[in-house]
């Protein structure tokens, strides 16, 4: 079973063990509204899955959440989604499954973790015993796969790549810190550095920007270059720091294609130089628009035991 919460949608569905799903379900994340306005819509999902002839074969949870998360605690506080400030989203939606007669173990992955997961288990990573995983969209987020097995920290936040220093006197980040990556490389970064160049242009997202890089523009372009170049650096630190050897780089930004990827290799080149690390790949991930759901199950097979330890 998977619930995928995010600040747009919150989606569920029940995943088969070759990752195809079965009663696929969403409804649009509540705004203006409480705490518990936002999990009546969690509920309501859990009560479309309840519906289903195979939910009494359903033997794991894994809840995916935008975040920041506390796996420990089973909180979360989602940037986009005000109303949840250390929410106990864990133990709520193992109540509603009890409810519904569902006895099985239930587990919290951050959206980064979730989709390193997927892309180990189905995606571009498959294969890859030591990996890093990306999100490049409104901010920069990620997870690590280590000797196999995913890795996700005492709180569920490790490889959060986004919040690494590439640049010591860089501009301050929302984090606290400074030159962080996020702060280069995010959707809302490229966009705004280079409007604050005067670049202007009919769509002033990231995206806007990719189709004026792609005509050639020389500050859309400047503005990719600084991003792979953050990018880079970043991905190969973490690769020097634990053997990685591979980057799975997915969001809205890496579906800018090119326009993104062949600055990052560019400079991975300048900052992958040790032996163990030149060999380095860097690919766009492979899961689609089902990968929150695909990876919050894929977290649920890695992190929880199986149906033969399983425990209400």
């Amino acid at each position: 079973m998977a619930i995928d919460i995010g600040g747009t949608k919150i989606a569920g569905a029940l995943v088969h063990p070759d990752g195809t799903l079965t009663a696929a379900t969403r409804r649009p994340t509540p705004r203006d509204t409480d705490a518990e306005g936002v999990m009546a819509a969690v509920t309501e999902v859990i009560a479309d899955l309840s519906g289903d002839p195979l939910w009494a074969s359903a033997v794991r949870c894994g809840i995916g959440s935008a975040g920041p998360v506390d796996t420990s605690r089973g909180t979360v506080s989602p940037v986009n989604i005000a109303a949840w400030r250390g929410f106990p989203v864990q133990a709520r939606v193992a109540a509603e499954l009890r409810a519904r007669g569902a006895r099985i173990p239930v587990v919290l992955a951050g959206d980064g973790v979730a989709m390193t997961a997927a892309e180990h288990w189905l995606g571009a990573a498959r294969g890859h015993d030591n990996a890093l995983c990306m999100v490049v969209s409104t901010g920069v987020g990620g997870g690590i796969v280590l000797n196999g097995r995913l890795h996700p920290g005492p709180t569920g936040n490790a490889g959060h790549i986004g919040h690494i220093s590439v640049a010591f006197d860089g501009e301050p980040c929302v984090c606290g810190g400074r030159g962080c990556v996020e702060s280069l490389a995010s959707g809302t970064a490229i966009a705004r550095w280079a409007r604050e160049r005067n670049w202007t242009g009919p769509d002033p997202t990231a995206a806007g920007v990719a189709t004026a890089a792609r005509a050639g523009d020389p500050v859309a372009l400047a503005a990719f270059d600084r991003a792979g170049r953050a990018l880079a650096a970043a991905i190969a630190a973490t690769a020097t720091l634990v053997e990685t050897d591979i980057a799975v780089i997915g969001g809205g930004v890496a579906a800018c294609g090119d326009t993104l990827f062949v600055p990052i290799r560019r400079h991975l080149a300048s900052y992958a130089t040790l032996s163990f690390v030149r060999d380095l790949k860097v690919v766009p991930a492979a899961l689609g628009t089902d990968a929150g759901l695909i990876g919050a199950a894929a977290a649920a097979m890695m992190l929880l035991p199986g149906p033969a330890d399983a425990t209400a």
